[in-house]
């Protein structure tokens, strides 16, 4: 697995939207939650000096990989192998009270896309697997093989925002009872044959839609970030800055709903003075989600559905 394919997406942009938080502050800490191969987590540790680096990753390959990887900056990088939202648990165990930094790259690895036999792209067959750590949970194939239709339908229109969505459970409902899904290829052909002609002349892949909707399934992936950002932003210090880079419009809501929550008062309507537990916790770093540049999606075509957000913690909560 060559490293030289991964190219962080938006580093520049990231690292720069950190910095005020990290940049003279002595010992201060930095999160990767969302390690992978490490790109991101090398350039917070090049760039500042001074940080110590937590990193989480649930894929057991992508922890073994970085860790060849950042073994040269020694104690400075602690890498765990956790979910993001076991934040809290890991911080705790590692005596740290506040961090200074947090950065969450979400979706998938692009280790994960490259090894053929994750069963995440659906250019290529491979066993339906999908899971980011395969020591646990359910596979893509058990989901396809066991979920009632209604269940199918709702994934793929939550997740995978696809508008065919019962074609393609029908399908897959009297194909499975034939024989269980077991491989990709099998899943493509079956989608591509059950779509319209007009809907398989829009939007690249028309698996697509449908392999991000198991995908998302299979790892939890909305329910986990539903708990890793709040958790996230209450183990800010003020002054403290997180990042958040999200593919998908139903993660960017999310992670919009949580700032905006935080960076609004409290109050109720109508008070003359505002007292301090109403105060916003959040101040904003980014109107709007911001975009990457038209540059980069040129270099890099996995940054194209890039969207980042940024907080500053900016009191404490008061109870």
């Amino acid at each position: 697995m060559s490293q030289s394919r991964h190219v962080p997406v938006m580093l520049q942009r990231c690292l720069d939207m950190l910095a005020p938080a990290l940049v003279e502050r002595p010992r201060a800490v930095v999160v990767d939650c969302t390690l992978g191969l490490g790109g991101h987590s090398e350039a917070l540790l090049a760039r500042f000096p001074e940080v110590r680096l937590v990193a989480l990753d649930r894929d057991k390959e992508a922890l073994r990989l970085s860790g060849e990887r950042l073994a040269a900056y020694g104690e400075r990088a602690t890498l765990v192998h956790a979910v993001y939202d076991e934040l809290p648990e890991v911080l705790d165990r590692l005596g740290i009270a506040r961090v200074q930094g947090v950065l969450f790259d979400l979706g998938v690895s692009s280790m994960q896309l490259d090894e053929a036999d994750r069963g995440f792209a659906y250019a290529q067959d491979a066993p339906l697997d999908m899971r980011m750590d395969q020591t646990t949970g359910m596979s893509a194939a058990e989901v396809l093989n066991t979920y009632p239709p209604g269940e199918l339908v709702r994934i793929l229109r939550a997740y995978g925002e696809e508008k065919q969505a019962k074609r393609i459970v029908s399908a897959v409902v009297r194909e499975r009872e034939k024989e269980p899904f077991a491989n990709s290829a099998r899943l493509v052909e079956l989608i591509r044959d059950s779509l319209p002609q007009a809907a398989k002349r829009t939007g690249g892949n028309p698996a697509k839609r449908t392999f991000q909707a198991l995908r998302i399934e299979v790892n939890g992936e909305l329910s986990v970030l539903e708990r890793a950002i709040p958790a996230a932003v209450k183990a800010l210090d003020v002054g403290g800055r997180i990042a958040v880079l999200s593919y998908h419009s139903l993660e960017d809501r999310l992670v919009k709903q949580v700032f905006a929550a935080g960076a609004a008062t409290t109050a109720p309507p109508g008070l003359p003075v505002v007292p301090e537990r109403y105060q916003p916790r959040l101040k904003l770093l980014t109107r709007g989600a911001e975009l990457p540049t038209e540059e980069e999606v040129a270099e890099n075509r996995r940054a194209a559905p890039a969207r980042l957000r940024g907080a500053e913690r900016i009191r404490e909560d008061i109870e």
